[in-house]
C-alpha cells in the first residue's frame, strides 16, 4: 500500500510546530518576564534558559522548511497572506539573539538595555506569532474586526508563553525568584483562558466546515473531552500554585508539565478543526503537496536529520537538568 505522504508531512509539520511553541514558547515567555526581576533574579532567568534557547528555535526551522518543501502552494499563500507578522517575528527572534550574547559582557547600564531589548525581542516575536494565529484562523479575511480578534489572539498567546516561562522558571529556580515565578504562571493562566475561549468561539464562526464538525452531534461528542480536560488541567494548576505558594508539599514540575498539556489539548483541537485544510476552506494538504517523488526525497532527509535533533534535545535537556545556577555567565 502507497503510504500517504501528504497526510504523513503533516503530522511531521505538526508535530515540529507543537515542539517549537512548547520549547522556545517558555524562553520567550521568560524573557518577557525580564523587567519584573532583579539583576541577581534576570541573570538566573538567562541562565535556566541560556542552553537551549537556541536550539529551540530548530524545530521552528524544520516546520517552516517542511511546509515550503512539502506543500509549495500553500506556503505561497499563508507567507504571502502573513509577510508583515512574519518579518517582525524575525526581528524579534534576531534582536533577542543579538541581546542575549551581547549581556552576557555588558556592564552596568549597557547590561539594562540590552535587558530590555532582550524583553523587547522576546515581545515582538511572540505578539507576532499571535497575530499569525489570529489570521490563519480566520481564513486571512481583512476587516476591522478580523484586525481586532488577530491583536487579541496576539494578547493571549503573549500571557500564555508567560505561563509556560513562569512554569519553567518555578521548576528551575528557588526562594524569592520561584515566588515570583507562582504569581507569573497564575496570571499566564488567565491570559491562556482568554486565548482558548477567543479561538473555541471565533473558529467555527469563521468557517461553515469547522461548524459542522463541531456540532455535529451525537458523532462529535468525544470531542468535548478536550475542553473538559483542559479545564481540569487548568483548575489543577490554580491549585498547584497556590498550594507552592502557600509553602505546601507540591510537585516542582507540575506548572510547567500542565502548561505543556494545555497547549497539546489547544493544538489538538485546533487540529482537529482544521483538518484537512492548509488554509482554512481553500487548500487541502492533498491540493498543496508537491509531486510524490519530491516527497520522498524530503521524507528521506526528514528522517535522517530528525533523529539527531530529538537527540540533541533530550542530551542537552538531560545535562543541564536541575536548578539554575547564579553567574552562569560570569
Amino acid at each position: 500500500m502507497t503510504p500517504d505522504l501528504p497526510l504523513i508531512f503533516t503530522i511531521l509539520m505538526g508535530a515540529a510546530i507543537l515542539a517549537y511553541v512548547v520549547l522556545d514558547g517558555y524562553d520567550l515567555g521568560v524573557g518577557m518576564l525580564m523587567p519584573a526581576a532583579d539583576a541577581r533574579e534576570q541573570n538566573i532567568m538567562v541562565a535556566s534558559i541560556g542552553p537551549f534557547w537556541d536550539a529551540n528555535e530548530t524545530w521552528l526551522v524544520l516546520g517552516v522548511g517542511l511546509l515550503l518543501a512539502a506543500f509549495p502552494a500553500a506556503h505561497g499563500v499563508v507567507l504571502t497572506a502573513l509577510y508583515l507578522p512574519v518579518t517582525a517575528m524575525l526581528i524579534g527572534l534576531m534582536l533577542r539573539g543579538v541581546a542575549f550574547e551581547f549581556r552576557i559582557k555588558a556592564q552596568g547600564w549597557h547590561r539594562e538595555l540590552w535587558n530590555w531589548l532582550f524583553w523587547f525581542g522576546s515581545f515582538l516575536a511572540s505578539l507576532a506569532q499571535g497575530f499569525m494565529l489570529g489570521s490563519y484562523i480566520t481564513g486571512f479575511e481583512t476587516g476591522f474586526a478580523y484586525l481586532l480578534f488577530a491583536l487579541m489572539v496576539s494578547g493571549s498567546v503573549c500571557g500564555g508563553y508567560v505561563l509556560l516561562g513562569g512554569g519553567w522558571l518555578v521548576l528551575r529556580t528557588t526562594g524569592a525568584l520561584q515566588q515570583k515565578a507562582l504569581g507569573w504562571t497564575r496570571w499566564g493562566l488567565l491570559w491562556v483562558a482568554l486565548g482558548v475561549a477567543l479561538v473555541s468561539l471565533a473558529t467555527p464562526l469563521a468557517s461553515e466546515t469547522v461548524r459542522g464538525k463541531w456540532f455535529d452531534f451525537p458523532r462529535t461528542a468525544a470531542l468535548m473531552l478536550l475542553p473538559l480536560a483542559s479545564a481540569a488541567v487548568w483548575i489543577w494548576i490554580w491549585r498547584l500554585t497556590g498550594r507552592l505558594q502557600r509553602g505546601e508539599s507540591a510537585p516542582e514540575w507540575g506548572p510547567f508539565a500542565g502548561a505543556v498539556t494545555i497547549y497539546v489539548l489547544a493544538f489538538a483541537g485546533l487540529a482537529y478543526s482544521l483538518f484537512p485544510y492548509l488554509v482554512m476552506d481553500r487548500i487541502t494538504i492533498w491540493e498543496a503537496a508537491a509531486h510524490p517523488s519530491a516527497l520522498k526525497v524530503v521524507l528521506a532527509g526528514a528522517l535522517i536529520v530528525l533523529p539527531f535533533i530529538i537527540a540533541y534535545t533530550v542530551f542537552s535537556y538531560r545535562v543541564f537538568r536541575g536548578k539554575a545556577p547564579d553567574k552562569f555567565y560570569d
